[in-house]
């Protein structure tokens, strides 16, 4: 009989998302009847649980710092189709902080959000098949993302932006990401 993986934690996914990517976005703004395509770089970097950006977000959220799990940073660069003249860039912080009795279930802390630049606290989980999927309400809008694996250096993401009642879609998109590996081969 086939040994069943154990499911994937946060942890791992946070470990494996580790490094330098290279994505591919499109995008279609339903609203605007537009279609968008975006190349960036995204750059994941883990930080220490005791980082003071860390424990100030958990902090400004009511979190206790010490059920942190993986915490770490992203930044992005990127050029679009749509306004070739404005550079896409942007950092911020994430902190998962997993449910103690479900491992691959808890909420996702960040300074700066996805579909609004305020600080958000989304609902995060880990299917079967290893996708990270996430809930992030808004003020204006709410964002799903599913993100997966489809070998160790290449995975992929698919993003909506709902209205705020999470019933009409606003923007949906598709991403390649691509890790650059240190020796420059791809």
């Amino acid at each position: 009989m086939p040994k069943h993986k154990p499911l994937m934690d946060i942890r791992e996914f946070v470990e494996q998302s580790i490094g330098c990517w290279r994505s591919q976005r499109s995008a279609h703004h339903l609203i605007f009847s537009h279609f968008e395509a975006v190349q960036s770089s995204i750059e994941i970097v883990a930080l220490s649980p005791e980082d003071p950006s860390v424990l100030e977000l958990c902090q400004s959220h009511g979190i206790n710092p010490t059920t942190a799990i993986s915490p770490f940073y992203m930044s992005w660069e990127g050029l679009s189709d749509w306004d070739e003249k404005e550079e896409l860039k942007g950092s911020c912080i994430l902190v998962p902080v997993p449910d103690p009795g479900y491992p691959n279930r808890g909420k996702l802390l960040r300074n700066q959000g996805y579909a609004e630049t305020i600080p958000a606290v989304g609902e995060y989980h880990l299917t079967d098949d290893d996708t990270f999927v996430l809930h992030t309400p808004y003020d204006r809008a709410m964002a799903e993302e599913r993100i997966w694996f489809v070998t160790p250096n290449l995975r992929c993401r698919v993003s909506f932006i709902k209205t705020s009642a999470g019933s009409g879609v606003v923007t949906a998109s598709f991403s390649t990401e691509i890790r650059s590996l240190a020796d420059g081969s791809d």
